[in-house]
């Protein structure tokens, strides 16, 4: 049994929430007591995990992080069912191809760019004046170690996470005055989806940097956020819980 969080009455959104880390920290946040609204671009899948896990508790929503309009159209339709949002999950994310920088698709980067960077920074854009007015809110986003290290034939998404990590410290420090935490969390590579978007050698190379010589659970990621996202984290924040298995260096 995981230890226990308490998320009673609290209401959350998890982007990217209809599978792999961000089903988990759904299903974490569930058991702690909180309502979840998954934010996903794959509707059918958002709703068919909303039925799963049991529509009394979990709104399903369909949205394109990548646009201010329907970022703000999501948020709002979630604070009319909740009430207030007391947690945003920013966990919605790509790979983008493995090849060098000199090879890599203006398109492509431009994609990875929008959605792991863009996305967060339009989710917090629309929330934070929710949680400055109710006085309260936890944030956590879904950084990376390679937002740390910088993995080779991946400059987009490590550029991209890197951004997420400084991201985080900006905004911690704009809200901390309210109680409202904001950090952030740098998973090594969970064994998920975004596997299918990878190479295998890049695959190969992000296990051997691991020292603890496996991938880190969908479950063990979740864990750490809601803990993130509890209010017992009330004085932590613009900070990097490290989820790298050994493999971060600072």
């Amino acid at each position: 049994m995981p230890n226990a969080i308490d998320l009673q009455n609290r209401f959350a959104i998890v982007t990217g929430g209809a599978q792999g880390i961000g089903r988990a920290v759904v299903e974490r946040f569930l058991a702690s007591g909180a309502q979840v609204a998954i934010l996903d671009r794959d509707a059918d899948l958002a709703a068919r995990t909303a039925d799963a896990l049991g529509r009394d508790k979990v709104l399903p929503v369909a949205v394109d992080v990548t646009r201010r309009a329907d970022v703000e159209r999501a948020v709002a339709e979630a604070h009319a069912a909740f009430g207030r949002i007391d947690i945003l999950v920013n966990n919605a994310g790509i790979s983008g191809p493995n090849m060098k920088l000199w090879d890599y698709p203006e398109d492509a980067w431009r994609q990875v760019m929008a959605i792991n960077l863009d996305g967060p920074f339009l989710c917090c854009r629309a929330v934070v004046p929710h949680m400055i007015a109710q006085g309260y809110g936890r944030i956590v986003n879904v950084a990376s170690i390679a937002g740390k290290e910088g993995n080779p034939n991946a400059s987009a998404y490590s550029a991209s996470k890197a951004g997420v990590i400084a991201l985080t410290k900006s905004l911690g420090k704009e809200l901390a005055e309210y109680d409202i935490a904001v950090n952030c969390v740098t998973p090594a590579a969970a064994r998920t989806a975004i596997f299918d978007q990878m190479s295998q050698q890049h695959i190969d190379y992000m296990l051997s940097k691991i020292p603890r010589g496996r991938f880190v659970s969908v479950d063990e990621v979740a864990a750490t956020i809601a803990f993130a996202a509890s209010a017992d984290c009330s004085f932590t924040t613009g900070a990097v819980f490290d989820l790298s298995g050994g493999r971060a260096t600072y």
